[in-house]
């Protein structure tokens, strides 16, 4: 009897370490935790986090290393591992606290993810997956935005502090989303078009406008305003020619005058107009008063320390010990972030990060000059995040710099995947 019985009880443990140690269990359990994590990234910091460290861990028993060690000498891998290294370098000769140093290193982790993302879709064939989950998961947030818009107690944030339409995060992590997804169909919707599949075209349209309709009617992201129309313009350049070309402009530039009357637009221009009156008249420290105050200031840290910067951390010190005036004025705010990626690299790290950052944007954007749909999304993820750098320090933010980790990775493995030849996915050992 119990000779029988062990056999039995056995079978169904033996079937799991079987496939416990199948490389294509594990495989499929990365991909769907690389899902998981762009299906929660418009709405949780810390499901992200743990997504991203569990398709890390499962990713990580099924990579081939030596393949992954020959790619770290390639620029794409090599540039955002070296980014990460300056970071943890430069808390020799930063003079801020400890914490403050440590603290300051942790979002350039992100960047270790990036040869690894690279190599696992360049053998998965589930990459598309990614940015279609991420893609429907953002068409719920607009759904969710326009229902707060109507009720603005229809938030997780203090509404009082937040404009109507924003329910979770904040508006420019919002804009980003939804002007990424929003320009980034306008490739399949040509190539439908193209094809005669006019109804599945229709489709991908009606969610594009959701986004921009969202955008002009219940909450303008001044970032997303500026970046949108370069967005397009390189879109244009890549896939259209020169009578395409002006018909498009023609359409944004309709758009644009509709836009620029909305009530969202008009509040917003009356807005920046009396940030900046009341910035140059009582040193007010209102939204734009507070950019140029901060970058005003943070030329005078890089003039400085122009070659290796102040080390890693110690903007804000460096914020406090020039700080003026009475509080709660722009002169006497203090940051540690200047709202710009250029300047937030420059500060602590002088021309070696500047060089840097720029370097690895380039690297990454030259992997994405082929044609096709995953090559667009790349490209546009790398010039958007170039551009919104301009007015944030979006490859340190946390939603912003998933998004460039993910998007570069994602596609950039896919891309090496084709130029392969499509090598063979992991195979089973049983």
């Amino acid at each position: 009897m119990n000779g029988s019985m062990a056999p039995a009880m056995a079978s169904p443990l033996a079937e799991w370490w079987r496939w416990l140690r199948n490389p294509v269990f594990w495989m499929t359990a990365a991909d769907v935790f690389a899902v998981i994590t762009a299906l929660v990234l418009p709405w949780s910091t810390t499901l992200v986090s743990i997504f991203a460290l569990l398709w890390l861990g499962s990713a990580a028993l099924i990579v081939d290393y030596p393949a992954w060690a020959r790619s770290l000498k390639q620029p794409i891998c090599a540039l955002p591992l070296a980014l990460f290294a300056l970071a943890v370098l430069g808390t020799l000769w930063s003079g801020a606290p400890w914490a403050d140093r440590l603290h300051s290193v942790g979002p350039y982790a992100k960047f270790l993810l990036l040869p690894g993302l690279f190599q696992h879709f360049a053998r998965s064939s589930r990459g598309m997956w990614v940015f279609v989950a991420f893609l429907i998961s953002n068409v719920l947030m607009m759904g969710v935005s326009w229902i707060a818009g109507i009720d603005p107690t229809f938030t997780l944030k203090a509404w009082d502090d937040y404009p109507c339409g924003v329910f979770v995060k904040n508006w420019i992590d919002q804009g980003q989303e939804f002007s990424l997804c929003a320009v980034a169909l306008a490739y399949p919707v040509m190539t439908l078009l193209k094809e005669g599949k006019r109804w599945q075209a229709g489709v991908l349209i009606a969610i594009a406008l959701g986004f921009v309709l969202n955008m002009m009617f219940v909450v303008v992201s001044r970032t997303a305003l500026v970046t949108m129309p370069l967005m397009l313009a390189l879109f244009a350049l890549r896939c259209l020619n020169w009578r395409q070309s002006a018909v498009l402009a023609v359409v944004a530039l309709i758009a644009a005058a509709a836009w620029a009357v909305t009530p969202p637009m008009c509040r917003l221009h009356q807005t920046i107009s009396n940030e900046v009156q009341q910035f140059e008249q009582r040193d007010a420290p209102t939204s734009s008063g507070l950019r140029m105050t901060y970058w005003k200031k943070a030329i005078g840290f890089i003039q400085d320390a122009p070659l290796v910067g102040h080390g890693t951390g110690t903007i804000r010190g460096l914020y406090e010990k020039v700080a003026t005036g009475q509080p709660g004025t722009a002169s006497a705010s203090v940051v540690a972030n200047p709202h710009n990626q250029t300047l937030h690299s420059a500060i602590q790290w002088g021309v070696v990060g500047v060089v840097l950052i720029y370097a690895m944007w380039l690297a990454h954007l030259s992997i994405f000059r082929g044609a096709g749909f995953v090559a667009w999304i790349g490209s546009l993820v790398v010039v958007q995040n170039v551009l919104s750098s301009l007015f944030n320090s979006h490859l340190v933010d946390f939603h912003e710099g998933w998004m460039y980790v993910l998007g570069v990775g994602i596609a950039g493995g896919m891309i090496l995947k084709d130029r392969a030849g499509s090598p063979p996915q992991a195979q089973s050992k049983v």
